[in-house]
């Protein structure tokens, strides 16, 4: 029941603190590259724990790989975030690299391990894992799809003026501003669609509203959110080592499935001790499909700045 996450900055950070608020691991590894970060950020929520009444063990390391040894999961969400100037293939490039070599530690000290992968571009840095990984594709996992729910569901009840508990939604295809496709035709308040609560005028604005989500915290913040990211990985967590069997969108290798092969894309999968335990196909409408069809030729052009 030992959790690797790589990369220990806010989001990794919020990832080790959820899973251990949690309490269902072991142990949590830290592991970040700048010297000291890791084992400081693993102290400090360590002396969180008689706190927050959890018995999960938090440590960190400095890129010694040898601490991850025996991890049923790893989390990547290591990476830079694109900067001034800077084009998307230089970004790619960049990330590529990093998360390129992160998988090869990773599945050399625990090659068992099923992958969440963080890192943006999130689909194809997920499609680049399996490439370069060697793994069965039912262990490579990208969040996405579970961060775009969330922030989905958000909208929804803000919406609906009711608590976030009565509403159910989904967001599928790509984790992107335009590729995102959160399926409004399927939202529901306590089973009832929310098409019986809500004017088309409003629900377009749900849609709109969660489509740039991540953009939105970012000009408020000045920087990405990592609350929701960290929690939306905790979700993922629990549901493979406790063997949930939850139903979670996730970026997925494809193979066929909603007409897409070979990429990764959100679609909503039973997610337990095995990784990605079965996909669920659903039935969209032709305007779905039409959109789907629409992010999966954006993120192929996207995957085809990738050098293996």
């Amino acid at each position: 029941m030992k959790v690797t996450v790589v990369g220990a900055g806010a989001v990794g950070a919020s990832c080790a603190e959820y899973i251990a608020m949690k309490n269902f691991a072991s142990e949590v590894v830290l592991v970040d590259i700048k010297e000291g970060f890791a084992e400081g950020k693993a102290m400090d929520l360590m002396q969180c724990a008689s706190l927050n009444a959890f018995d999960t063990k938090i440590t960190g390391t400095t890129g010694d790989y040898s601490k991850t040894a025996g991890s049923k999961v790893a989390v990547i969400t290591s990476g830079i975030p694109r900067k001034p100037g800077m084009t998307r293939e230089e970004l790619i490039g960049i990330n590529a690299g990093i998360v390129k070599e992160v998988t090869a530690n990773l599945v050399k000290h625990s090659p068992d391990v099923i992958i969440i992968v963080v890192s943006n571009p999130m689909d194809t840095m997920a499609y680049l894992v399996h490439k370069t990984s060697g793994l069965p594709k039912e262990r490579i996992i990208g969040m996405g799809g579970a961060l775009d729910s969330a922030r989905f569901k958000y909208r929804l009840a803000e919406a609906l003026e009711c608590p976030i508990s009565d509403v159910d939604g989904m967001v599928v295809a790509a984790h992107s501003d335009t590729g995102m496709l959160p399926l409004i035709t399927k939202a529901t308040r306590n089973g009832v669609p929310v098409s019986e609560f809500l004017s088309e005028e409003k629900q377009n604005y749900v849609v709109e509203e969660t489509k740039v989500g991540g953009a939105t915290l970012t000009k408020l913040l000045g920087t990405s959110a990592w609350y929701a990211p960290g929690a939306a990985v905790s979700v993922l967590v629990q549901s493979i080592l406790c063997d949930q069997k939850k139903m979670i969108p996730c970026s997925l290798m494809l193979d066929g499935e909603y007409g897409q092969s070979d990429i990764c894309l959100g679609v909503p999968a039973i997610i337990g001790k095995n990784g990605v335990e079965k996909i669920v196909d659903i039935s969209l409408t032709d305007a779905e499909k039409e959109k789907f069809a629409t992010a999966a030729a954006a993120v192929r052009e996207v995957n085809g700045d990738l050098k293996f």
